[in-house]
């Protein structure tokens, strides 16, 4: 499937290709304050329709993840994790059409990064068996 998605006023658009029916949401900091609805997709699947030079980022801390966000509106409607980054994290309640009320929703105590990605990639490697 398809989606489309972008921020508020439209400057900043996608599309992402996957089926989106589970999403993650971390407690930590930036993602608290944000909303981020997390779904972590393969940078092959995602397509930003917008000239990259049309978005501002963000980064703080160990600087791995890349915050992308509109320079007009203030949505960050994706970006690059520190737990992937070769892959984009897809805020989903910046997609088209998509009921987030219906989506899973697992839970990432980011307030614990290091302990919770250790939990995560065990839990990961033991799916991909």
């Amino acid at each position: 499937m398809t989606y489309r998605g972008g921020c508020h006023c439209g400057r900043v658009a996608f599309e992402v290709d996957g089926e989106c029916d589970e999403v993650v949401e971390c407690n930590c900091s930036i993602c608290r304050k944000k909303g981020y609805l997390h779904w972590i997709v393969p940078g092959a699947s995602f397509r930003l329709l917008t000239p990259a030079e049309a978005l501002v980022t963000y980064t703080f801390n160990t600087r791995t993840a890349r915050h992308h966000f509109c320079p007009v509106c203030g949505v960050a409607a994706f970006y690059v994790p520190r737990s992937d980054p070769d892959k984009i994290d897809v805020n989903a309640r910046c997609l088209d059409n998509v009921a987030v009320a219906r989506l899973r929703v697992r839970r990432f105590d980011g307030q614990n990064w290091e302990e919770a990605f250790r939990e995560y990639a065990v839990q990961r490697q033991g799916a991909e068996r």
